[in-house]
Order: structure tokens, then C-alpha cells, then sequence
């Protein structure tokens, strides 16, 4: 959560991203107190809402242009920094490997090259994840990998709050029409008359995790408590803050093993 740190408003307190016009002392501090808790480095990642994943190892630097991460070396943490967007960690059941995706709506419809085919990061980082499993372990195919794989979604801007155009909309039921119960028709903008939705972020990531035959997932099940933008004293929120205090800061989902 936001809370802990040493970070003053609009960061407090417990900013861990770099990028936000925080001090960078603070930031550091923050980071610091972070890997103490874990007893794990946690590796940053410079997310750019892609699909790329990167394999971790004891060289893999901080701000690596990636949106996705696995590892399967004790004491590196793969980390997500969020502040409304979907983190989204995997971890095997063998304890050999573990996995880290950044899901915002751009990431889980896809894009670039994955836009074409409808792969989005959370396919592409279940591929790598699924290829260091059967490395490490042997296993067999991605069905038996899945079926051996647990999932926990972190919080998020909650189904109440996410607000989008239609572009949003058809960049998902374009390769799968079964996305359109994941969001509501709202009243059109009043002062363009564009027609919006209410989307159900955590909804369209269990979509996609069951399409892959992941259904052991846990975590964000799209209820208020666990909405970014509804719950200022646990969570930093991009959408919330942004423009009101001028920016905001980011907190982070890690998993790694020990």
C-alpha cells in the first residue's frame, strides 16, 4: 500500500517510483526500506504498457524496458510499480519459478506486433513463465503448467471508476466477443456526446488467465476495497490525483523466491 516510507504529499508516503517528481532521496529511502522487508532485491522495471517480459537474472538492471518479468533465481524479486493498473503475479506450484505482469488496458488487449494475433502481456508472460517451468522442472505442456500455476491479481481502479471510449471497448471483443460483459454502457460525454463504458479491469484479466486454462486465481475480485481510486488512504491513484495534486506515486506488487 502507500503506507510506511518517508516520502511527503502528494507522495506519501510510501512511493517507490522514480519517475514521479519525487525526491529522489526519498525514493531511495523508500526502495531501501522495500528490499529490507523482503530480503529479496526487488528489480524495477521501466514500464512502457507493452508486452515485452523480461527474464530476470543477478545482471538484469533497474529500469529495464519491460512490462513483464520472470525469475527463477532465489533472491530477486520481480516488482511491478502500479498506481490504478492491474499487477498480476504467477507463481508454480514446484516453488522454481515465479512471474510478474503490469496489466493495464493496453497491456491486456495488446500491442505492437501482439495486437495482431490479440496476445496481450499477460499471454506473452505466461509463455516465457510456462518455458522456464518446463526448463527448471521438466513439466510437460502449457496445460500442465497452468494447471500447476497459481495467480493473484492486486489492486486496481475497481469497475466503478474505470471509465473509457469505445476504442477501449472494441480493442478487447475484437478477438474476443465474450469481453463485452466486462463492461457496462454509461451515459455519453455531455460535452462531446462520445459514448463511454464502465470497465471491469480485474473481470478482463480472469478472462484471459481462464483462456489459458489458469483458473487458480485469487485476489482482486473486482469488489470497492480493492479499487484504487475509491480508497485514498491505502492507495496511490493516477486517475484520482494526477490532475488535482499534479502528480502521484506508485506502489509496487513483488513476488520472488527465497
Amino acid at each position: 500500500t502507500r503506507q510506511g516510507g518517508v516520502s511527503v504529499p502528494p507522495f506519501d508516503s510510501f512511493n517507490l517510483g522514480d519517475h514521479v517528481r519525487d525526491e529522489a532521496l526519498a525514493v531511495g529511502a523508500n526502495r531501501a526500506q522495500l528490499a529490507e522487508c523482503l530480503g529479496a532485491r526487488p528489480v524495477f522495471l521501466s514500464q512502457v504498457h507493452g508486452t515485452e517480459v523480461l527474464q530476470l537474472s543477478a545482471d538484469t538492471v533497474d529500469a529495464s524496458v519491460a512490462d513483464a518479468c520472470v525469475a527463477s533465481a532465489p533472491g530477486l524479486a520481480c516488482t511491478i510499480m502500479v498506481a490504478d493498473c492491474l499487477p498480476v503475479l504467477f507463481a508454480h506450484r514446484s516453488g522454481a519459478v515465479v512471474g510478474a505482469a503490469h496489466a493495464g488496458w493496453r497491456g491486456l488487449a495488446g500491442s505492437g506486433p501482439a495486437a495482431a494475433s490479440g496476445a496481450g502481456v499477460l499471454e506473452t508472460v505466461f509463455q516465457a513463465f510456462a518455458q522456464a517451468v518446463q526448463s527448471q522442472t521438466g513439466a510437460g505442456s502449457l496445460h500442465q503448467v497452468a494447471a500447476q500455476t497459481l495467480v493473484w491479481l492486486g489492486p486496481c481502479i475497481g469497475p466503478d471508476a474505470f471509465e473509457v471510449g469505445v476504442e477501449v471497448r472494441e480493442a478487447f471483443v475484437r478477438h474476443r466477443p465474450e469481453a463485452d460483459r466486462c463492461f457496462t454502457r454509461i451515459q455519453p460525454a455531455a460535452e462531446t456526446g462520445a459514448q463511454k463504458y464502465l470497465a471491469n479491469l480485474p473481470a478482463l484479466a480472469r478472462l484471459r488467465l481462464a483462456a489459458m486454462g489458469l483458473d487458480r486465481v485469487f485476489g482482486n475480485d473486482g469488489s470497492s476495497r480493492w479499487c484504487t481510486v475509491s480508497t485514498p488512504s491505502r492507495f496511490f491513484s493516477h486517475r484520482r490525483d494526477a490532475l488535482r495534486l499534479g502528480s502521484t506515486g506508485r506502489m509496487a506488487a513483488c513476488i520472488w523466491l527465497g
